[in-house]
């Protein structure tokens, strides 16, 4: 194999980041991603063929430089909010990413090539899996979700979710590494055949998931349930206006701008996240001045249901069984708890209740809050309800009494986990509405990536998803994936149309994370089976 000095070594590096960057959405390009690790695998090549005089931790400093380049040059807005949040995000995300590549990098050197490379695939898809599932989720770069932008292409993602684009991804990377070290890198004469098969393989590998991809996308025909739907973009300032101004003026201004699209055929009227800053207490739900607007707002339309986000507590009496989110009442035996809440407002009946239950750490929720307890008071405010807030078990689907319409709303950073959303379609939801609030990410990459990621959801379940956003961006988008109605970032806009509503359930829907858990198990498996190999080698 070639030598490559110390800065060529780093060169390489950086190259694994940016064409990692290069692939990510909202404008990137994703095939860039088949083959984006491979500088960085050239590198570990370099150390596994001269590991007398390395060891295994050596090759950290060239995959976190990577990683963490990676992840700043894509999730730099994260810091908008807050500089010490943002960092830490960034930099924890990228040692946890880097030590898997290491471990990748020492089972290599402990056990076989062969070995080594699977382990990079099933160690990584693991480390992503445990992180849409523990408390430091931050699933924002799985692999997976590179292709959202390209519908087009993983329509298979209603198979596997996006932790089968991240394996996809991953092989393809492994076997373009095997052809280049082939032809460019391998000072011996290697048997044509042998580079053949390689080129097959790869060409196979990447080719036949996008001609499946396409022709399922072109066959694919939703069937006809049209639901009407009007979506109100508000477009009032997290930071300036939202939380500080007259919550009853944002209401009136808010159904003034639905006025205009609603009428006797409209089934779902649909406002962001905490659009009603009310604060409202679901103990007394119906003395709320919001809710009462609302429902007289519904009086000419009894078949419409509304679809808000809201702030609202709930205080325990003294003697109640206390959630550990529950925070005491100062000078009272009673406590309470905050919410970020998803509200259905029906004419005539209870209001239905969702709490937003897949937290944002660190703003919504302190991580490990035993542990952290003492700096719980530095959670960031991202323009939103923020502290630690209270949560549910299950998702709640909410049902529509004037058109029987069952529906799943997912709450801003929740609909980026495939597997709960498909939580919502098991409960019987026909449709998905994504509220949000991302104003805070100001004009930044950060709110055209979680707009993509909608995309994948709606493929993945086959679910029509209407998204309401305070700032930006609204949409509609079909079952396919496709985006069929949009609106401008940071202006206020009223868009209506109809979505198909569907009952089936897709492969992914029913099973959720199966590659997750499989790859869970081996890798658990593989390290038992080094840990065995390690110990013989004592003896």
């Amino acid at each position: 194999m070639k030598v490559f000095g110390k800065k060529q070594l780093y060169f390489l590096a950086l190259l694994t980041a940016v064409l990692l960057s290069i692939g990510w959405p909202a404008r990137g390009f994703p095939f860039a991603l088949l083959l984006g690790f491979v500088p960085l695998l050239i590198v570990e090549e370099q150390l596994y063929r001269e590991r007398a005089n390395y060891n295994a931790l050596y090759f950290f400093r060239y995959a976190y430089l990577s990683m963490l380049t990676w992840n700043i040059l894509t999730t730099w807005w994260v810091c908008n909010a807050t500089i010490v949040g943002g960092a830490a995000a960034i930099l924890c995300n990228s040692f946890f990413m880097a030590m898997v590549l290491v471990l990748f990098h020492f089972m290599r050197l402990k056990t076989s090539s062969k070995a080594g490379y699977l382990s990079l695939i099933f160690f990584w898809i693991t480390f992503e899996y445990l992180h849409l599932n523990w408390q430091l989720s931050w699933p924002w770069l799985t692999l997976g979700n590179g292709f959202a932008n390209y519908a087009s292409c993983v329509q298979w993602y209603e198979y596997t979710g996006v932790l089968g684009g991240t394996f996809w991804i991953l092989l393809s990377n492994i076997l373009l590494l095997y052809l280049v070290k082939y032809i460019f890198l391998t000072p011996l004469k290697i048997p044509v055949r042998w580079v053949k098969q390689i080129g097959i393989t790869t060409a196979l590998v990447i080719f036949i998931p996008l001609i499946i991809s396409l022709a399922i996308y072109f066959s694919y025909t939703e069937k006809r349930a049209p639901v009407h739907i009007v979506v109100v973009q508000p477009n009032v300032d997290p930071y300036s206006e939202k939380f500080s101004g007259d919550y009853k003026d944002q209401l009136a201004k808010m159904l003034k701008q639905a006025s205009c699209c609603v009428d006797s055929s409209t089934d779902y009227l649909i406002f962001p996240e905490t659009a009603l800053t009310e604060n409202i207490d679901e103990n007394r739900m119906d003395d709320s001045y919001s809710i009462q607007t609302l429902k007289k707002f519904l009086l000419p339309y009894p078949a419409t249901s509304i679809i808000t986000g809201s702030e609202t507590y709930k205080v325990y009496p003294a003697g109640a069984v206390i959630p550990e989110s529950a925070h005491k009442i100062e000078n009272s035996a009673e406590y309470y708890d905050d919410y970020n809440t998803a509200l259905e407002i029906d004419y005539g009946m209870p209001v239905q209740v969702y709490h937003k239950s897949k937290l944002v750490p660190g703003v919504e929720t302190m991580p490990f809050k035993k542990l952290l307890e003492p700096i719980a008071k530095l959670a960031f405010d991202l323009g939103g309800t923020s502290g630690t807030l209270g949560t549910q078990k299950e998702p709640t689907v909410f049902l529509s009494p004037g058109r029987h319409i069952k529906a799943g709303v997912a709450i801003c950073y929740e609909s980026i986990y495939g597997e709960y959303i498909g939580e919502f379609v098991r409960k019987g939801a026909q449709l998905i509405f994504i509220i949000t609030n991302d104003g805070w990410w100001y004009d930044t990459p950060g709110y055209r990536q979680h707009l993509c990621y909608a995309r994948l959801r709606a493929m993945e379940t086959r679910r029509s998803i209407a998204r309401s956003a305070n700032t930006g961006i609204s949409a509609f988008i079909n079952e396919r994936g496709d985006i069929l109605q949009i609106t401008k970032w940071w202006v206020p806009a009223v868009i209506k149309n109809n979505l198909n509503s569907n009952n089936a359930l897709t492969f992914y829907a029913e099973h959720g994370d199966y590659i997750g858990r499989f790859a869970e198990a081996l890798s658990c498996v593989m390290a038992v089976f080094l840990l065995i190999r390690l110990a013989l080698k004592r003896k």
